[in-house]
C-alpha cells in the first residue's frame, strides 16, 4: 500500500490558456492528485474537459467550492482572486496566485522556484506567481547574482501578443490579414489596458504595455522593477525597464544590462555561471548564429540564453539575450512548480 501523500487541487479559469496549460503539465504527475476540481465564470459552467482519460464538468467559482482543497491554482483575473483567494484560504486551500493582485503584498511571497524557494517557508496561505517578463529574467540574473554580485539591471522587453489573452491574439491575425489585402487594419484591443488609444500591432512595435503611470513608466515596466526587488531580496538593486509589444505569438524575448558588483569578469567565465544556472539553457554561438528566438522557445519550460558579451565601455558591464514561453515557464510551469516545491518540502 502506497504513503504517497495524494492531493485535492482546483483551478479557478480552469478553461483559460493558462488554466489549461496548468492541466496539461498536472498530467505529467509533478505530484499525486486525488481529486481535481475545476472552477470558472458562470459564463463557462457546465463545459466538459478531459483529464488524465476522465471527463471532468467544470463548474462555477465559489467559495463553497474550496471545501477539502489542499492546493488552488487561480488564473481568472485579479479581482477574482481579489474576491474569492481569501475565501479558498479560509477552507485550507493552499493558493497559488497567476495575477497581479497580491504580488507586491509584503505577507505574500512572490516565488521563481530556481530563484528563492525558500521564501514559500514565509506563506499565510497565498503565494503570488510574478509577471511572466519578471520570471524569466530573475532566472538569468540568479546565477549572475550569486557569482559576481548585481549593481544595475536594464532591460529592453519584446513581448508576444498571447500575454494580453486570447482576443490580442485573434487581432494580430485579423490585421495581418487586413494588412496584406490592402485593408484598413481594426485596432481594439492593443495596447492592453488603454481605453484611449489604440494601434494596430501588425507589423508594428507598441511601446506601452498596460497604462502609464505619473512617472512614465508603464504598470508593466513597474513590475518588473519592483517584482525583481524583492523576489532577488534587492530592493536598493537598480533596475530599469522598457516594455514593448511585438507581433509575436508566444513567447517574450528581452535585451538585459547588467553591471555586476565584481571586476575583471571574463565572458567566458559569465557564459559558464550562466550555463550552471536551474533551469537555463544557454544558447550562445555566433560562428553559427545560434541564439534563442521566440520560435524556437515555444512550448519549453526553459529560459534560453545568448549574445552575452562584455560592454565595451564598462569593465563589469554584460549584455545577454533572455527568451521564453511566456505562457509556460511565464506563467502556468512556473505555478505548477510552485506547487510541486510546496509537497517537496511538505509545505501543504
Amino acid at each position: 500500500m502506497s504513503n504517497v501523500k495524494k492531493y485535492h487541487v482546483a483551478i479557478v479559469g480552469a478553461t483559460g490558456a493558462v488554466g489549461q496549460k496548468i492541466l496539461q503539465y498536472l498530467e505529467e504527475k509533478p505530484f499525486e492528485i486525488e481529486q481535481l476540481t475545476l472552477l470558472s465564470s458562470k459564463r463557462s459552467a457546465g463545459k466538459v474537459v478531459s483529464f488524465a482519460g476522465k471527463d471532468i464538468t467544470v463548474q462555477e467559482a465559489t467559495a463553497e467550492r474550496f471545501e477539502n482543497v489542499d492546493i488552488a491554482f487561480f488564473s481568472a483575473g485579479g479581482s477574482i482572486s481579489e474576491k474569492l483567494a481569501p475565501e479558498a484560504v479560509k477552507h485550507g486551500a493552499i493558493v497559488i496566485d497567476n495575477t497581479s493582485a497580491y504580488r507586491m503584498d509584503e505577507d505574500v511571497p512572490l516565488v521563481v522556484p530556481e530563484v528563492n524557494e525558500g521564501d514559500l517557508q514565509d506563506h499565510k496561505g497565498i503565494i503570488a506567481n510574478p509577471n511572466c517578463s519578471t520570471i524569466q529574467m530573475v532566472v538569468a540574473l540568479k546565477p549572475i547574482q550569486e557569482a559576481f554580485g548585481l549593481d544595475r539591471v536594464i532591460v529592453s522587453t519584446y513581448q508576444a501578443v498571447s500575454g494580453a489573452g486570447l482576443a490580442a491574439q485573434e487581432e494580430l491575425t485579423s490585421q495581418t490579414k487586413q494588412f496584406l489585402n490592402d485593408e484598413e487594419m481594426e485596432a481594439n484591443i492593443l495596447p492592453a489596458g488603454s481605453d484611449k488609444k489604440h494601434y494596430p500591432i501588425a507589423f508594428n512595435a507598441l511601446p506601452q504595455i498596460d497604462v502609464f503611470e505619473d512617472n512614465g513608466f508603464t504598470k508593466e515596466e513597474l513590475k518588473m522593477i519592483n517584482e525583481t526587488k524583492k523576489i532577488m531580496h534587492e530592493p536598493s538593486l537598480h533596475v530599469a525597464a522598457t516594455c514593448v509589444r511585438l507581433p509575436v505569438f508566444h513567447s517574450h524575448a528581452e535585451s538585459v544590462f547588467v553591471e555586476v558588483g565584481q571586476k575583471d569578469v571574463s565572458v567566458d567565465a559569465f557564459k559558464e555561471t550562466i550555463s550552471q544556472g536551474k533551469g537555463i539553457v544557454l544558447e550562445d554561438d555566433p560562428s553559427t548564429q545560434t541564439y534563442p528566438t521566440p520560435l524556437s522557445a515555444q512550448e519549453k519550460k526553459d529560459v534560453f540564453v545568448g549574445r552575452i558579451r562584455k560592454d565595451l565601455d564598462l569593465d563589469n558591464g554584460f549584455h545577454l539575450w533572455v527568451v521564453s514561453d511566456n505562457l509556460v515557464k511565464g506563467a502556468a510551469w512556473n505555478t505548477v512548480q510552485i506547487a510541486a516545491s510546496l509537497v517537496k518540502n511538505k509545505l501543504v
